[in-house]
C-alpha cells in the first residue's frame, strides 16, 4: 500500500527545513514502501505583516528574557545538525523575518506541478542560506522558476488573491486537528509524528502506518 503523510510545514521554521531532509533519508531507509507527501501551510505568525519585519528585533522580542537561553540552545543544535544534511543556517545575517502567505501559495501552485517539495526547499535555502527576502513577490517569482516552475506566470499570479483564501483555509483546518507547532507529519490521516525527528524514526513511522490495517471508511 501507499503511505499518504500531510507534512505540515512553514518555511520560516528551521527545524521544518531539517525535517523534510530528514524525511527525504527516511524515505530511502523504507524504499520498499510507497509514499505519498502532501505539504501542507502553517504560518508560525500570520500576524506578520505582508511586507514583513526586521528579523533580529522580531527574535530578540520573541525570545526575549530568560527564552534567549531557549533560543541559543535550539540554534547551537540546528547549526551543528543542519551541515550533516547540506543545510546551512545564517541567524545571524537574516534581515527580514517575512510573512510566508505568499510562500505557501508558490508551494501550492508547484504542489500542483509536482514541484511542491523542490519549491519548499528552495525556499527554505533562499531564506536561511542565501538570505533573500521570500515575502519580496519578485524574490518569489525568481525561486519559482529555480524551482522549475514558469516564474512569469508566478509573477502574474502572485499579484491576484488566487489562492489566498485556501490557503488560509487548510492552515485553519489542520489547527482544528490540533496542530500547534511544525514539522508535522500525519500518516494515513492515523497519526502524527511532531517535530524534525531522526530520520530512522520516521522511517518507523512509515513502517508503522504501513502495516495499520485501512481505517473504516463511512
Amino acid at each position: 500500500m501507499t503511505v499518504s503523510v500531510d507534512l505540515v510545514l512553514d518555511v520560516v521554521c528551521p527545524w521544518c527545513w531539517l525535517g523534510h531532509r530528514y524525511w527525504d533519508r527516511a524515505r530511502k531507509l523504507a524504499g520498499e514502501i510507497e509514499t505519498e507527501t502532501v505539504l501542507r501551510p502553517f504560518q508560525l505568525d500570520p500576524t506578520v505583516p505582508r511586507e514583513g519585519v526586521d528579523y533580529p528585533s522580531y527574535m530578540a522580542k520573541k525570545f526575549s528574557g530568560g527564552s534567549s537561553e531557549r533560543w541559543k540552545a535550539m540554534r547551537d543544535h540546528l547549526e551543528a545538525a543542519g551541515p550533516e544534511v547540506g543545510i546551512v543556517f545564517n541567524f545571524d545575517s537574516i534581515p527580514k523575518r517575512p510573512n510566508t502567505l505568499d510562500a505557501h501559495r508558490v508551494i501550492r501552485w508547484a504542489q500542483g506541478q509536482g514541484l511542491g517539495e523542490e519549491a519548499a526547499d528552495r525556499l527554505f535555502k533562499a531564506f536561511f542560506e542565501e538570505l533573500r527576502d521570500i515575502s519580496d513577490r519578485t524574490v518569489l517569482a525568481e525561486i519559482s522558476g529555480e524551482a522549475g516552475l514558469d516564474a512569469q506566470i508566478v509573477a502574474d499570479l502572485l499579484e491576484t488573491p488566487r489562492d489566498e483564501q485556501e490557503v488560509l483555509r487548510e492552515e485553519r483546518f489542520y489547527r482544528s486537528l490540533g496542530v500547534q507547532g511544525v514539522p508535522c507529519f500525519i500518516f494515513n490521516g492515523r497519526f502524527a509524528v511532531s517535530g524534525a525527528e531522526a530520520p530512522d524514526a520516521l522511517a518507523a513511522a512509515i513502517r508503522e502506518a504501513a502495516s495499520l490495517p485501512p481505517s473504516d471508511q463511512a
